[in-house]
């Protein structure tokens, strides 16, 4: 009660709605995402206090992750890759006319999600605060491992390119001043802008903004059609009469949404393509889906919705993100002095209350918003991506610039840009750096402290049973996908030998 009072005050309620609103919009525009309007607008919030800042943020987090289905159903381009799933029967619906009742779908599909994972959220943030105060720097060492682990036994990505990426993202955590010794490392022949390590942000936005505008301006070349979304008050009704038929997909799709979610890394859009795989088993008519069916965009909608609420689960409780937006999101909470992690519910009980209080005020204002706003967001979109394009590069400029106020950012961002659009030509998932340019230091950390405190024995990882339990789970999630394929192959063999026979 005491955090949706301080969700209520008004310069944190003026925050959820105006950042509920711009998360919309910037979950609608194709090539932006959650991860990208987080990393624009960061450097805005330290006009406010902490508390408004990050609900400022996670409102735009949330309301990305409804908007993200506006362009997917419209335009037939995911405004984000936690909305590809959506994209399935959303653009079918679209195609056939129905676009209204697809959107109504996703919207109350969003917002069923989101209700659900928060109150999980409520229910297992104490318990599993009051468990991680038995970390130690061990401990934290062995979940990061297993965090990495993750993302390459869950992620689905080709697993070398994963592991390339994850060590990228190591390198250049390292860049700067070594923890211990004070003395530089990596800096490129003294170059002073380097002094100070690279700066997510700096990454983030050079990947995910400058990165993803040059991948969708050679996709789309800039000519991007929209069908036209008719919406009365009977279709409306209408759409309204519907969710029955969809209410149980949805809430199967949220609470694997959440737990997915609370996942170190893997985030909403491993959510969004399980609860669609999940959605179409258990359907009464599979052979729709992919047609048209409302039910394949429920599904992903409540599921990468509710993944988007539990991957902050983690990241406040342990302080490891669950997700890219998470990670951005840690990195604010670092620069405003914030240390995430089970003390801060005892540190800053009114900052961690008032963000899940937050989360209910987002849920309503983003669906209220996003129902009244439908006909405004599709006009925008009809917009030429080319007149789009260039708004969204000079944001990514100003956000590159604001943190340090250096060109050297500036030029290394358009630089990470570059090298984020041909990860992407070369299919090397781009999250995975990111991730690790965030955990690196605190592995790194975790792992020197490790080591001084037991004298260079390595052993300690695995005396201590909680670290022993994440490494063990860290192999198996490594081994998973490999034992996964040898099975394939042995089928395979199998079937051949038979036919042969």
């Amino acid at each position: 009660m005491g955090g949706l009072a301080e969700a209520m005050q008004p310069l944190n309620f003026m925050m959820i709605i105006i950042g509920c609103a711009l998360g919309l919009l910037i979950g609608a525009m194709p090539g932006l995402g959650s991860v990208n309007g987080v990393a624009i607008l960061l450097p805005i919030t330290f006009i406010v206090p902490p508390t408004a800042a990050i609900i400022f943020l996670a409102a735009i987090y949330y309301g990305a992750m409804y908007g993200g289905a506006i362009s997917s159903i419209t335009l037939g381009i995911p405004g984000a890759s936690t909305a590809v799933a959506t994209v399935f029967d959303g653009r079918p619906l679209a195609q056939a006319g129905h676009a209204d009742r697809a959107l109504t779908a996703a919207a109350v599909a969003s917002f069923v999600g989101g209700t659900i994972s928060v109150v999980l959220f409520t229910l297992f943030a104490p318990p599993l605060a009051s468990f991680a105060l038995r970390f130690g720097p061990a401990e934290e060492f062995a979940l990061m491992i297993m965090a990495f682990a993750t993302f390459i036994g869950l992620g689905g990505d080709d697993i070398p390119k994963t592991i390339f990426s994850i060590l990228i993202g190591l390198v250049l955590a390292a860049v700067g001043l070594d923890i211990i010794s004070g003395q530089p490392r990596l800096i490129f022949g003294d170059i002073d802008g380097f002094l100070h390590g690279i700066n997510f942000l700096v990454l983030a936005i050079g990947i995910y903004g400058i990165g993803e505008m040059l991948w969708t301006l050679e996709t789309t070349k800039g000519e991007v059609m929209v069908h036209k979304v008719q919406i009365s008050l009977d279709r409306m009704k209408s759409n309204f009469k519907d969710i029955k038929n969809y209410i149980g997909t949805t809430s199967l799709g949220s609470i694997l949404g959440y737990f997915v979610g609370t996942l170190p890394a893997a985030g909403a859009t491993p959510a969004s393509l399980m609860s669609y795989g999940l959605a179409k088993t258990f359907s009464k008519d599979p052979d729709s889906f992919g047609k048209g069916n409302v039910g394949g965009v429920a599904a992903p909608e409540a599921a990468n919705n509710a993944a988007s609420t539990g991957s902050m689960l983690p990241m406040i409780t342990l302080g490891i993100p669950g997700s890219p937006t998470t990670a951005i999101l840690l990195g604010g909470m670092i620069i405003w002095g914030l240390r995430p992690g089970p003390l801060l519910f005892t540190e800053n009980p009114e900052f961690v209350w008032g963000l899940i209080g937050s989360l209910y005020i987002a849920n309503f204002a983003t669906l209220v918003i996003n129902l009244a706003f439908i006909p405004l967001f599709v006009k925008i979109l009809t917009l030429p991506f080319s007149i789009l394009a260039p708004i969204i590069y000079i944001l990514c400029v100003v956000g590159g610039y604001a943190p340090t106020q250096t060109m050297h950012d500036v030029w290394l961002m358009l630089l990470f840009g570059v090298v984020g659009y041909l990860l992407r030509k070369l299919n090397y998932p781009v999250a995975p750096a990111v991730l690790a340019i965030v955990l690196g230091p605190l592995a790194e950390r975790s792992l020197r402290q490790s080591l001084l405190g037991s004298h260079g024995d390595v052993t300690v990882f695995l005396t201590r049973p909680i670290s022993a339990t994440c490494i063990l789970i860290a192999l198996a999630l490594i081994c998973y996908p490999v034992i996964q394929k040898l099975t394939r192959r042995r089928r395979r063999n199998l079937g051949m030998g038979q036919g042969q026979g």
